[in-house]
């Protein structure tokens, strides 16, 4: 996501900052689904506890480094198409401006 993110602000690529800005709901996902896996680790096995812990840290780090990802897509997006999505803001008024 950061690779595609820099391609994207290099190239003036909004299509691009938008894929990536897609991507932001898996790596999420994938986050919560660490976290629920390795809280069932820990409940069942007292001393997998510190190991696990160490791992939902990683996951998140993770995850924050997908959302700055996002965020330079979304200015990527404001950069070249004026448009404001953070927050899915402006979608509404992309699919407007869309409709014939």
């Amino acid at each position: 996501m950061v690779k595609d993110a820099l391609k994207a602000f290099v190239s003036r690529d909004s299509k691009l900052a938008r894929k990536v800005c897609e991507r932001d709901d898996v790596v999420d996902g994938l986050n919560n689904q660490v976290f629920r896996e390795l809280l069932t680790y820990m409940i069942s096995d007292p001393k997998t506890i510190t190991r696990a812990v160490h791992l939902i840290i990683i996951s998140r780090c993770l995850e924050r480094i997908a959302d700055h990802a996002t965020n330079i897509g979304e200015d990527v997006i404001f950069m070249v198409d004026a448009l404001v999505i953070k927050h899915r803001a402006d979608a509404k008024k992309e699919e407007e401006k869309e409709r014939p």
